[in-house]
């Protein structure tokens, strides 16, 4: 073997090294027929009963902007995030909105603010086969993308309208040019300049999606790993770096042109600054912690996310994940693995170690994670059938896998951020580990309803996601409802008789804590609604003898010494999906 092929070792570019993988890794045509069914399959998952779940808070935050951006034209309206997500979206609801001129089923808001996730999640499995195949061959790419269709995980990520969906989709889609790149440097005496370009419009549209540019330093690394190597023909040179960062800047301009308005860089100042997190905690498997990202190893602790591995992937996922990862340090599988490793390292690096976390961020690591549990898929198949003949291993654990991922998120639907292995304790202990992620105000439309039939003209409505809830009043027909913080010192020193309080699981802070837990241990609930089995809010009514002045420094032995008896029991409610 000469003393390049021994430096540069990737299924793209010795594709005779990684053949012998298994029958698919011989016809095109039946790979392409896999990987098409997988995509629809997936998006399928993601598509099916969207609206089953009412939006959260962050959610209206899009939906207000994009209202914004068609009342007014480009604002600085939710300027702390990029615009091309709210741009897809605004798209999505006008073609929503002519839809339902035309037609009597009907598209919610819920589902047309959603579904542009929903599509870049299910194509997310394409770039995924695409990267793990230049890497690693066809066998084990194939294997990763149809862990990503089927995990739950990766499904209740696509499903929520938030930025990490797309912030992933243009990172792989960056990274399939790079390697590519990569294979038509080192292989061929073809021009690789048209990958760089699309490599550096590609992350352009990934900063568009999301503010984490730092991602992009994955492919650097990997890149300038093979630098001091004088085999190497894979070299940009100054003048192309230059280039590249050019044109990512300008797409970066022309896919989120609101940065250049002043109203965006004060709304980006502020959250900066933290002063536009709403919240002064998080709840993490039943302890608050501090939510700022500046608290680093004081906020929310580094393990955040092992857990989120350990609890939250189907068990033979994680048990194929823990055989994978040791492969990784392994010379023989060549150097695509230096990739997966750069991921997880500059990943665990910006997202571990700062005191702010949420599960939403897992996104951008879990294909890495499902890559390296399809390299520990083959290899225990190869493993087991060095030993035991007669049977197609690789092919038998592959089932077993992706159909344990099938089943898993079968009943997990449509609520899939509750899903919880046997290892976490199963669907007893859904929505302990990260309720404010797992509930996501999945329950707040569905309380509001509730409230709405019953409540008077001018009620006071109190929870930790007033917005939301005066925007369910709005739809319930009920504008007249008064939705307060919970927060807010002065909310509960007002309240009259015919007023409500809504506890709902995951909005538990430092501030509302006392109240929280008072209401919890001491308090009777009108209604508790759920999630499928799982409880996720409780609604209670203010009696007429409820104190009508309440100091907030002094809220916890007030609290605790009223006689909560005076709430009223009515009834269990469970929602059931739509």
């Amino acid at each position: 073997m000469s003393a390049r092929t021994e430096v540069v070792i990737t299924a793209g570019l010795r594709p005779d090294l990684f053949a012998g993988r298994g029958v698919l890794s011989s016809s095109k045509t039946v790979v392409l027929i896999a990987l098409i069914a997988l995509t629809v399959a997936g998006f399928g998952f993601r598509l099916t009963n969207l609206s089953a779940e009412g939006l959260s808070e962050d959610e209206l935050n899009k939906l207000n902007a994009v209202a914004d951006y068609r009342a007014h034209g480009l604002t600085g309206a939710n300027g702390e995030h990029p615009m091309l997500m709210k741009a897809f979206q605004a798209a999505s609801i006008i073609l929503a909105e002519k839809w339902n001129n035309n037609s009597t089923q009907q598209v919610s808001p819920e589902t047309a603010l959603r579904l542009p996730g929903t599509i870049v999640g299910a194509l997310s499995t394409i770039l995924i086969f695409l990267i793990a195949s230049e890497l690693f061959g066809v066998e084990v790419a194939l294997i990763a993308a149809a862990l990503w269709a089927f995990d739950p995980s990766s499904i209740g990520f696509s499903r929520i309208a938030k930025e990490d969906s797309f912030l992933l989709f243009f990172f792989l889609l960056a990274n399939v040019f790079w390697l590519r790149g990569q294979r038509i440097a080192e292989s061929t005496d073809r021009n690789p300049n048209k990958y760089y370009w699309a490599t550096a419009a590609s992350y352009g549209a990934m900063v568009a999606s999301k503010y984490v540019p730092h991602l992009f330093a994955i492919s650097i690394c990997y890149y300038w790993m093979f630098q001091n190597l004088p085999e190497t023909r894979w070299r940009l040179g100054k003048k192309r770096l230059l280039a590249f960062f050019a044109i990512m800047g300008i797409v970066f301009l022309i896919l989120s042109p609101t940065v250049l308005l002043p109203e965006t860089w004060k709304q980006m100042g502020l959250f900066a600054g933290g002063k536009r997190i709403g919240h002064d905690g998080y709840e993490f498997m039943g302890q608050l912690y501090p939510q700022r990202f500046e608290d680093w190893l004081h906020g929310i602790p580094v393990y955040f996310y092992l857990v989120f591995t350990a609890v939250k992937l189907p068990l033979l996922t994680v048990l194929g994940f823990v055989v994978g990862l040791p492969r990784l340090f392994r010379r023989k599988l060549g150097d695509g693995r230096y990739f997966i490793l750069f991921w997880f390292m500059l990943w665990v690096v910006a997202f571990c170690f700062p005191g702010g976390k949420f599960t939403r961020y897992y996104t951008t690591v879990l294909p890495a994670v499902l890559i390296t549990c399809a390299l520990g898929i083959q290899w225990a198949g190869r493993w087991l059938a060095d030993r035991i003949a007669g049977l197609d291993w690789v092919a038998t654990l592959v089932v077993v896998v992706i159909g344990a991922s099938v089943i898993s998120s079968l009943q997990a639907a449509p609520h899939f951020r509750l899903f919880t292995n046997s290892i976490g304790g199963g669907t007893a202990r859904a929505g302990y580990y990260f309720p404010h992620d797992e509930f996501y105000d999945a329950s707040m439309r569905d309380v509001i309803a509730e409230i709405a039939t019953s409540a008077r003209s001018g009620s006071r409505v109190v929870s930790e996601s007033p917005s939301l809830a005066a925007y369910y009043a709005e739809r319930a027909g009920r504008p007249d409802l008064r939705c307060l913080s919970m927060s807010d010192p002065e909310t509960l020193q007002h309240l009259e008789p015919g007023d409500f309080v809504i506890v709902a699981r995951g909005r538990r802070y430092f501030s509302n804590d006392a109240i929280v837990s008072a209401l919890r241990g001491h308090a009777a609930p009108v209604a508790e609604l759920k999630l499928g089995v799982v409880p996720s809010a409780k609604i209670y009514e203010v009696d007429q003898n409820f104190p009508t002045v309440m100091n907030r420094q002094k809220i916890h032995p007030l609290m605790t010494q009223l006689n909560f008896d005076r709430f009223r029991v009515l009834r269990i409610i469970s929602i059931r999906p739509v």
